[in-house]
């Protein structure tokens, strides 16, 4: 009489790839045994129920499989996915400023900043507002509910999604046991910070970005942190008992401790006692400012960003400009002239308007600096700009055509008490200094001209040999010298952490004995001995390569291994017979430099930045061509007509040099909606030609280091520079590296891997994991200093040397403290994974049914009475 039950079979292939399908099978089989059948067989034992919730289970991820083979994930990850982040960063930083400007002091600043972030979300979204489920638990998991019935709508047969109990029952599970714990994890700031510190695992610690980070960090629990970490280490550091070389090491260590020691307590008493001062008016008023020459700020893209925004208060805008426009206009004249003795020389046909091209553009600077009708009109001799108009109207233009008068105007800009001296007086100086990272700040530093960078002897200071008189005898041909780099390794010296490079030195005496000596050297010594000889002969430059700086991961013992070899070849080179033959004296440098003493730097700190970052400028006027490549807009108006008439000249030649000299920039249309409240892809710049990467890249570093407060001229120069950099470092090859670095991480192998890794967190060996308890509040605190220094230790020198040493640093820390919110993190969670689903499922209207799910919050209802009454008004 008993109905016979019909075996169920259940196909284990589930997204059509052995590799996902095998560990998918053990995390199904896992959850249903830790999650279900520990409750379901103290109500039956009919297998029937987990196998059809397997087999339901199975179906649903067949069927998201099959979905997710059809998405096209590349522009989801190199467009969404930014722009979402972005725009968050965009909410964030208005929240920021709105702090700044409140009046209320007694309310607590996080639930002060969670606000002002949901109202700035919603003059941003207008429709949207997700406050109420990033705050209230009940209206999230009521959300969570919501959204996971509907997947189950779009993913399950339509049987088993009618069966209320199986879909109520799946939905619970989904909600409150998948996703809330998973979003739980994602948006914990702790969590966050140690998957930061793991992402950048691989990169030595940055011993000057940790020291920034403590100067710089205002949480008092933080400094705290570190300094009892520090003193538990002293305690046990003085406990070792050590002899030889070892108390050596030690006591450096211990050095280094109670220095980190003073930075903390003396910055946890300043934030305590409320007399914490800001670092500029602190540089400002003790110490020697560096004074950087005009010549340099000129060529530099951010000492001129500051030079220019003093001008243009002085009203000098035009002296500056007009000197700038000139570079440009030469440089690009000597191309085109050069081009064109190419073309005769190989007997093609000349351009017959390039000439005419050329005077248009000479018109052109004479027409908006010097004519009777500029306006602002540079104030030079008459009698020269006169002379200027008649060769102009006569001869043909020649690259040096203005360069009188840009010699007088350079000469008016740096003796005029008015611009340059009044400028090394300003504040904008210190802002300057400060972003080029060349402030001394007197609390931490004991001396202002950088001379405690320089390595005074051995490391133990105990080997006296010394070359006496060496020098005397250095032209002896009988003599010979050879050195090669035997060791290196990484110092701790009095809170500063640097390589050194152990150098043998065999010297060969007229009666044939041999000397033997070490020497040790940094590598700013190199930098410094370089230089200096480089600059005594001049020669040399081409010859000797000196292996360039690196900014992250130069303390990696493979990279240090490298650069040994490097320099090893370099100094080879250098003590070559040939080169020495061929440059006597230059002998009497390296023995110097090879002597077994304190290296004298010939140059201090300041001149080694300069070298760094203002010589590659000066070694190719391109770099200034591309700096002049567009105008700032107060001149916009009047470039308008010069361009315009070049304009009409079609030839492509007309075109690069109207792009190279006269290039105004695009006036956006006029929009009713300020351009800070709405999305950052809604903003890219219509010229901004399909590169990928450069899309990206504009789009980050525009809100992480809020360049739209920079001028104009610097943000062109960033574009500028990071289409060469991309260029040159990838070629035209970088979308396509892009589009299959996207392959690759969607790739099955990849995806099973996830599967793995998620697999094994959370069933290691097979067994659930236990929930990890809550970290103390000092680890946490000290994963937070951990955190930031590992972020700002990977910027790269090159990026500060782009938009300044001060505004990478505000722009890092700015990331950093976004994360450390836990209800402004799930807003984050929440836009990716709605971005996710609207990806995944484009064809039906996720977008308009998450307007109605957010529409809930009381903050629409007031932002639309806010606009009622306004439109009212007007």
């Amino acid at each position: 009489m008993k109905l016979e039950m019909k075996p169920i079979k259940i196909d284990r292939r589930l997204t059509g790839s052995s590799f996902i399908d095998e560990p998918l099978q053990q995390v199904i089989q896992f959850a249903l045994r830790d999650y279900i059948q520990y409750w379901y067989y103290t109500l039956s034992e009919d297998e029937s129920f987990l196998l059809e919730i397997r087999q339901t289970l199975q179906n649903a991820l067949v069927q998201f499989s099959t979905r997710s083979k059809e998405v096209d994930w590349q522009p989801y990850f190199t467009t969404r996915l930014v722009d979402d982040f972005a725009t968050h960063l965009r909410v964030f930083r208005k929240a920021q400023d709105r702090l700044a400007d409140r009046e209320d002091k007694q309310r607590d600043i996080t639930e002060e900043l969670v606000d002002s972030f949901f109202e700035a979300e919603v003059e941003m979204e207008r429709k949207i507002c997700r406050d109420v489920v990033c705050t209230s638990h009940k209206d999230e998991e009521g959300f969570l509910r919501d959204l996971c019935e509907l997947l189950l709508y779009l993913l399950l047969p339509p049987g088993d999604f009618h069966n209320k109990n199986m879909r109520y029952f799946l939905r619970e599970v989904l909600a409150r046991g998948v996703l809330l714990p998973l979003i739980n994890q994602l948006s914990d700031p702790d969590y966050i910070n140690q998957f930061v510190i793991w992402m950048i695992r691989d990169s030595s610690c940055n011993y000057e970005a940790f020291m920034n980070i403590l100067k710089l960090t205002d949480k008092p629990p933080e400094l705290e942190a570190v300094k009892d970490k520090v003193l538990e280490e002293l305690q046990y550091l003085r406990s070792l008992d050590t002899a030889g070389d070892d108390i050596n090491v030690i006591k450096n260590q211990i050095n280094s401790l109670l220095f980190v020691k003073k930075v903390c307590e003396t910055r946890i008493q300043r934030l305590h006692s409320g007399k914490e001062v800001d670092a500029l008016k602190l540089a400002a008023n003790f110490g020697k400012l560096c004074v950087i020459p005009l010549d340099h700020i000129l060529i530099h893209n951010i000492a001129l960003q500051f030079f220019m925004d003093f001008m243009q208060a002085a009203g000098a805008q035009a002296e500056l400009f007009f000197w700038l426009t000139v570079e440009g206009y030469r440089v690009t004249a000597q191309q085109q002239l050069e081009a064109m003795q190419g073309w005769q020389k190989d007997g093609k046909k000349q351009p017959c308007t390039t000439k005419g091209l050329l005077k248009a553009a000479a018109l052109g600077v004479y027409e908006q600096y010097l004519s009777d009708k500029a306006s602002p009109r540079v104030q030079v001799d008459e009698a020269s700009v006169t002379t200027l108009g008649e060769k102009l109207q006569k001869d043909d233009p020649t690259p040096e055509i203005f360069d009188e008068i840009q010699r007088n105007v350079y000469d008016m800009m740096l003796r005029d008490e008015r611009y340059y001296p009044s400028f090394k007086q300003s504040p904008l100086y210190v802002r300057m200094l400060a972003e080029l990272d060349m402030l001394k700040e007197p609390s931490y530093r004991g001396s202002d001209d950088g001379d405690g960078e320089s390595f005074n002897g051995s490391p133990t200071g105990s080997i006296n040999i010394s070359l006496d008189d060496l020098s005397n005898s250095c032209h002896d041909e009988s003599m010979h010298l050879h050195a090669f780099i035997s060791d290196t390794g990484v110092c701790n010296d009095h809170g500063k952490t640097y390589a050194l490079y152990a150098i043998t030195v065999f010297r060969r005496n007229h009666d044939g004995s041999e000397d033997c000596w070490k020497t040790y050297r940094r590598y700013s010594d190199f930098h410094d001995f370089h230089m200096r000889i480089t600059e005594q002969f001049e020669n040399l430059a081409s010859i000797l390569k000196l292996p360039g700086k690196k900014t992250f991961n130069n303390m990696d013992r493979d990279f240090l291994e490298k650069r040994k070899k490097d320099l090893n070849a370099y100094l080879q080179l250098l003590l070559n017979p040939e080169m020495v033959k061929a440059c006597p004296t230059l002998i009497p440098y390296v023995y110097d430099f090879l002597e077994n003493k304190a290296y004298s730097k010939g140059k201090g700190e300041f001149a080694r930045k300069i070298d760094t970052f203002v010589n590659p400028l000066r070694s190719s006027m391109r770099n200034v061509s591309n700096a002049v490549k567009g105008l700032p807009d107060s001149l916009a108006e009047g470039m308008t007509k010069v361009s315009d008439n070049m304009g009409r000249m079609s030839e492509r030649l007309g075109q690069d040099i109207k792009q190279s000299i006269l290039k105004v920039p695009p006036l956006l249309p006029k929009s009713d909606i300020d351009p800070e409240h709405c999305r950052v892809s809604a903003q890219l710049d219509d010229n901004v030609d399909d590169n990928i990467p450069l899309r990206v890249m504009l789009l980050l570093m525009d809100e992480v280091f809020d360049l739209k407060e920079k001028n104009q001229w610097l943000r062109r120069n960033i574009k500028n520079l990071l289409q060469q950099l991309i260029r040159a470092t990838y070629g035209d090859t970088i979308n396509r590296k892009i589009v299959d670095h996207v392959d690759y991480l969607t790739s099955p192998e990849q995806v099973a891997d996830y599967v793995k890794k998620f697999r094994d967190s959370y069933w290691p060996n097979g067994i659930l994991a236990e929930t990890a308890p809550r970290r103390d509040k000092s680890i946490r605190m000290r994963t937070r200093i951990a955190a930031k220094t590992s972020l700002l230790g990977i910027m790269p020198d090159e990026l500060k040397h782009i938009i300044g040493a001060d505004t990478t640093r505000k722009g890092i820390l700015r990331v950093f403290d976004m994360f450390q919110y836990q209800p402004t993190n799930r807003r984050l969670v929440y836009v990716f994974l709605e971005g996710f689903l609207e990806t995944m499922f484009p064809q039906y209207k996720f977008p308009e049914l998450f307007v109605k799910l957010h529409s809930r919050s009381p903050r629409i209802h007031r932002y639309s009475q806010k606009l009622k009454s306004s439109s009212l008004k007007r």
